[in-house]
């Protein structure tokens, strides 16, 4: 069987060379059509000026011949005895043919080929002192001036029909040059992207010489692949944290309940009770996981309504007074009305996970305290702690899905508390955002967490 993939890069090549050529004939056919264009304008303006400076050279060379009859008439005052060979001759060197007439309309002398001359006539009076004395009747023929006239117009021809095949040369040279000067970074995209298509996450364009549009697809696309990457990093990283969290709680269950079932243990309320924390604890995790799915996919069914967030702060402060008490921290409120359109049940989610975070990590007899204030566009809560703080290289990581710093290590938790309260935020349009000391007491860390104003 043929494999359809071994045949893909030939058939991209042939749509590439095919674009390419198009591109190439459709610069020569514009280039074609102005050459056209052009060169028919320039025979037809330099053909009229030919014939209408040889209308003009035949004209004074009319009136010429007339002159010439009519001094030949004023020698003797009559045509019979009046020399008209000089006429003649004048006629028969400028290539045309002459009659001399009478007043009478009877022919005095006439050209060998008058007769035959088909050519364009014109009639001059021979006027000799104010006097009409006769006619000159003035015949081209297909020699002299005429003659020059046609080969002046097919010279002229000639040039302008090389000039048009040698513009329609270099178009063509110049469309094949940039054709492939375009085609060439669309089929660098095109083989990354069918590298990437075949599994090499590191594929990339790079830097290409091309028009500007091309340079930005490119940048573009690397980016793109760069976040793909990153996604994939964090989809493997997710799938081996999630076992790592629950292999733990699924080993404590699986050896007490085993411990029971053998008799090793006896069922006290003090073993099932650890059995029933294990479940809880597996059953937080679970619903933390849906709900970051449900934020990651946009899945959440938030329900906007105009709600204060100093109300939703002291709801959530209220719901967790009694744990602060419990470990010796003091809460402090400073909150004012900061109205914001969101969904209540999801924010009340988030400060409580801030609120929750700052209890685990600030050591009894210490402060944390949360505010909220408005300003015109936006609304602020901050929870801020008197704990140990987040290690600089820690910071930046703090969001990340189970990630559990150096201060985390001994305190239980799932590790995807802040990445539940980041995507809720993010789903809401607002923005958390970390900042945190390590310098002696006092210093802890502060979240900041900004809406939109309602």
């Amino acid at each position: 069987m043929t494999d359809p993939a071994a045949g893909a890069p030939s058939s991209a090549t042939a749509r590439g060379g095919t674009l390419g050529l198009r591109l190439a004939l459709a610069f020569l056919g514009v280039a074609l059509a102005a050459i056209a264009l052009l060169a028919g304008l320039t025979a037809a303006f330099a053909a009229a000026d030919v014939s209408h400076l040889a209308s003009q050279q035949r004209a004074e060379l009319a009136r010429a011949i007339a002159v010439a009859a009519g001094a030949a008439w004023d020698e003797n005052r009559t045509w019979s005895s009046a020399d008209l060979s000089p006429v003649l001759d004048l006629a028969g060197h400028t290539g045309t043919a002459v009659q001399i007439r009478d007043p009478a309309g009877r022919a005095v002398a006439s050209s060998d080929g008058f007769a035959a001359a088909n050519g364009a006539q014109s009639s001059l009076p021979v006027v000799v002192r104010h006097e009409q004395v006769g006619t000159a009747l003035v015949r081209s023929t297909g020699a002299g001036l005429n003659a020059a006239d046609r080969s002046l117009k097919t010279a002229l021809l000639r040039a302008i029909a090389g000039a048009a095949g040698l513009a329609a040369l270099l178009a063509l040279l110049t469309g094949l040059a940039v054709a492939r000067r375009i085609t060439r970074p669309v089929t660098r995209l095109i083989a990354v992207t069918r590298s990437m298509a075949a599994g090499d996450r590191a594929a990339r364009v790079g830097e290409i010489h091309a028009p500007g549009e091309l340079r930005e697809l490119a940048a573009a696309f690397d980016q793109m692949a760069g976040t793909l990457d990153r996604q994939e990093q964090i989809r493997r990283n997710l799938v081996a944290d999630v076992a790592h969290e629950l292999r733990t709680p699924i080993a404590i269950l699986q050896a007490g309940h085993e411990a029971l079932l053998d008799g090793v243990a006896e069922p006290t309320p003090a073993e099932l009770g650890s059995l029933r924390d294990e479940v809880l604890r597996l059953a937080r995790m679970v619903g933390d996981l849906q709900t970051l799915a449900a934020a990651d996919a946009a899945g959440l069914n938030l329900t906007r309504t105009r709600t204060d967030l100093a109300e939703l702060a002291a709801a959530a402060a209220d719901s967790l007074a009694r744990r602060f008490e419990a470990a010796g921290i003091t809460l402090d409120r400073q909150l004012s009305a900061s109205p914001v359109l969101a969904d209540a049940h999801w924010l009340h989610q988030v400060i409580t996970n801030l609120l929750t975070n700052a209890l685990k990590f600030t050591p009894a007899g210490g402060r944390v305290t949360i505010s909220t204030e408005s300003h015109r566009t936006q609304a602020v809560l901050r929870v801020a702690d008197t704990g140990a703080g987040i290690p600089a290289d820690d910071l930046p990581r703090i969001f990340d899905r189970f990630f559990r710093g150096q201060q985390a290590a001994q305190i239980s938790g799932s590790g995807i508390g802040l990445t539940v309260a980041a995507e809720l935020v993010h789903a809401h349009g607002g923005q958390l955002t970390a900042a945190s000391e390590t310098q002696g007491p006092g210093h802890g860390t502060q979240m900041t967490l900004s809406l939109p104003s309602a």
